[in-house]
C-alpha cells in the first residue's frame, strides 16, 4: 500500500529564471507562490488534495554549470488539462511562436501535446477526451 498522495515538485535547473518564469507563469499561467527575494522560483500547478501543492520549481544554474554540456536528466514533465483548456493552450503556445508536436498518448488513448521550455526541457499536455 502507497502512503503517497501526489506529487508535490518538479524541480527544473533554469539557465535563465525571468526566462523560464515567462514560460512557465506568462504561457502557462502557472501562479507564482514563492516570495521575490528567493533565489528559486516556486510555482503552483495544482493541488494535491492534502493541502499541499503541486510544483514546479526552477532554480538558476550556479554559473559554473552555464558553460558544462547539458547532460538530460529529465525526459519530460506533463500537464493534465480539460478539453478547453487544452486547445486553448496549444493555440497560446503556438500564438507564441513555439512548435508544438501532437500525438495520442500511447498507454491513456487520449490527446496529447509536446513542447520545449527555454532550457529545452520537454513539456507534455495531457487531455482525457
Amino acid at each position: 500500500m502507497s502512503h503517497i498522495t501526489g506529487l508535490a515538485e518538479i524541480v527544473l535547473w533554469t539557465a535563465d529564471k525571468e526566462k523560464s518564469l515567462g514560460f512557465y507563469q506568462k504561457l502557462l499561467g502557472l501562479e507564482l507562490i514563492s516570495p521575490p527575494t528567493l533565489p528559486n522560483a516556486f510555482l503552483r500547478a495544482g493541488d494535491s488534495g492534502v493541502g499541499i501543492p503541486q510544483m514546479i520549481v526552477l532554480v538558476p544554474m550556479r554559473p559554473e554549470m552555464l558553460d558544462q554540456p547539458r547532460r538530460g536528466q529529465l525526459h519530460h514533465i506533463a500537464f493534465a488539462l480539460t478539453p478547453d483548456g487544452f486547445d486553448a493552450q496549444q493555440a497560446a503556445l503556438q500564438t507564441a511562436g513555439l512548435a508544438t508536436r501532437g500525438g495520442k498518448h500511447p498507454v491513456l488513448a487520449c490527446r496529447t501535446f509536446y513542447v520545449d521550455d527555454p532550457d529545452g526541457n520537454e513539456v507534455e499536455f495531457i487531455c482525457k477526451e
